[in-house]
């Protein structure tokens, strides 16, 4: 297999980070440094940083997680907060995508880094539903406005249309399918509007149904199913 998914495959990253480290020089086959898109076996020594890797997991770890606002979705250690420390789980895992840190709900994170950008690539349009909560009333026209795009000068884009809908007086729902950085706080800035709260609840077909703030669980085979159905070697 290539070489950035079998050093996914044993949980350390994603293969595009795996891609990083072999640019880097960090990665060795039976002693010499790798290049990209090179293929290996599991007879090959592999070694990240010195260190040989082990052979790929027969069975990977994915939960989903209710993030409380403050945690930050980083797996570097050093950084107060951190969602790995947070959950301390007995696998190396890393998080799907991200919550800015003021941000609570739904994250999922995994021990295998093939499905990272299998989720988080825009062309699939994955939907990612949200709660909202601004400091002024919703009106028609904000809402209109949202469903249509959103011109975003800082990012020199504009927002994919969307689904938005009202739900209490200050607050509605919104379904993306782009994970744009800041992307809802962004859109409503743009509109005059500031975020009070902000409220993942749904990543394609896995729902926050239930889950208390801070606690974890381990998706269910229908879940896992529904997550990548056109793939079942997960």
């Amino acid at each position: 297999m290539r070489l950035n998914k079998f050093i996914s495959e044993t949980g350390m990253c994603s293969r595009r980070e795996a891609d990083t480290w072999i640019e880097q020089g960090r990665v060795k086959i039976n002693g010499k440094i790798a290049e990209l898109g090179t293929q290996v076996s599991e007879e090959d020594e592999v070694r990240v940083n010195g260190r040989i890797i082990g052979t790929r997991k027969k069975q990977h770890v994915y939960i989903a997680l209710n993030k409380p606002a403050g945690i930050t979705c980083t797996t570097e250690r050093h950084i107060p907060g951190n969602i790995i420390d947070f959950i301390k789980h007995r696998e190396r895992i890393f998080p799907i995508g991200r919550l800015d840190k003021e941000s609570e709900g739904l994250i999922l994170l995994t021990s295998n880094g093939d499905i990272v950008n299998e989720i988080l690539r825009s062309e699939n349009n994955h939907e990612k539903e949200y709660i909202v909560t601004v400091n002024r009333l919703v009106t028609d026209e904000f809402i209109a406005g949202m469903k249509r795009g959103v011109r975003l000068p800082e990012l020199n884009i504009t927002t994919k249309r969307c689904k938005v809908a009202w739900v209490k007086p200050k607050t509605f729902r919104i379904i993306l399918t782009q994970g744009l950085n800041r992307q809802i706080r962004r859109m409503c800035a743009v509109f005059g509007y500031e975020v009070l709260r902000l409220q993942r609840v749904r990543i394609i077909n896995i729902k926050l149904d239930g889950l208390k703030p801070g606690r974890w669980r381990d998706l269910k085979p229908a879940e896992l199913k529904g997550l990548l159905p056109q793939r079942t070697n997960w």
